[in-house]
């Protein structure tokens, strides 16, 4: 792998992570779009651990609370709403690390095709914009603080972390955008678009985490390799491109909505299928 390659996979991991466009998806087409051999799991491994580290870095007020509210005694109901959302967030990973942990080789072998990512672009893209044209908010997920803020989605509640997180599962097949199916069965649940980016992102990080340290075991055991300036960099942009991405898209949702992203993305899927 050459570092201009490392550059663009890791700006594509950035970018279409955290946007609800599918990396996976992305991934799949950039090797295929300038006729390079697919990456090793290797370098995925730390594409994800890069973005990984880009979420925290952004949600760390998020992160930080939940952590101190699991650590120390609750003390107050601030502490156990962290708490609670901490749990939620835990119990909505499950779904997909057991689906992941049964079924992932299958898909990504039998699935990891660009006419199937097209078709997931086409489908999912479709049903995000139809989700978000007929969104209806609950009044108890947009509660603001005194500075005006939106609070970190503490007012999910359960059946709606469960829900989102048996949506993410869907994700294993390629181009359905883990964050793209989280978002929308989110704005379907009653969230506003920006609890629910908010709560798909929370929920990413033990996600991402899970299948980046996963595909980081086959470096480990010495079964891939590769040279070490291009994982660099490639980190160092994914890192980069994604703070950045979650940072714009949290912005983006505060005057604007998923129709225009959900547009593009069913756009992309046709443009594939009429040129395969």
């Amino acid at each position: 792998m050459t570092v201009t390659q490392a550059v663009i996979l890791g700006l594509v991991q950035g970018i279409t992570e955290f946007l609800p466009i599918s990396s996976s998806g992305f991934l799949i087409l950039t090797p295929e779009l300038f006729g390079w051999e697919v990456q090793s799991l290797a370098f995925d491994a730390f594409l994800h651990i890069a973005t990984l580290l880009a979420i925290v870095a952004v949600l760390w007020v998020e992160v930080k609370s939940m952590a101190m509210a699991l650590l120390v005694p609750a003390k107050d109901e601030s502490s156990l709403a962290w708490r609670r959302l901490a749990m939620w967030i835990v119990l909505a990973t499950v779904p997909v690390l057991v689906v992941g942990f049964l079924f992932q080789e299958v898909f990504q072998i039998e699935f990891r095709s660009v006419e199937i990512v097209a078709w997931s672009f086409v489908v999912w893209g479709s049903v995000l914009y139809i989700v978000d044209r007929r969104v209806k908010v609950d009044p108890s997920t947009t509660q603001l603080s005194r500075s005006g803020q939106l609070r970190a989605p503490t007012h999910v509640g359960l059946k709606r972390a469960l829900f989102i997180g048996f949506a993410q599962a869907i994700a294993i097949i390629p181009g359905t955008s883990r964050s793209g199916i989280t978002m929308t069965a989110g704005l379907a649940s009653g969230l506003s678009r920006e609890t629910a980016a908010r709560f798909s992102f929370l929920l990413s990080i033990p996600t991402i985490a899970a299948a980046g340290f996963l595909k980081l075991g086959s470096v480990a055991r010495g079964e891939e390799t590769i040279a070490l300036l291009p994982l660099v960099v490639g980190f160092l942009v994914a890192t980069v491109s994604a703070f950045l991405t979650v940072r714009f898209l949290l912005k983006f949702l505060q005057r604007y909505t998923f129709s225009e992203i959900a547009v593009f993305r069913v756009l992309v899927g046709i443009a594939i299928l009429l040129l395969l």
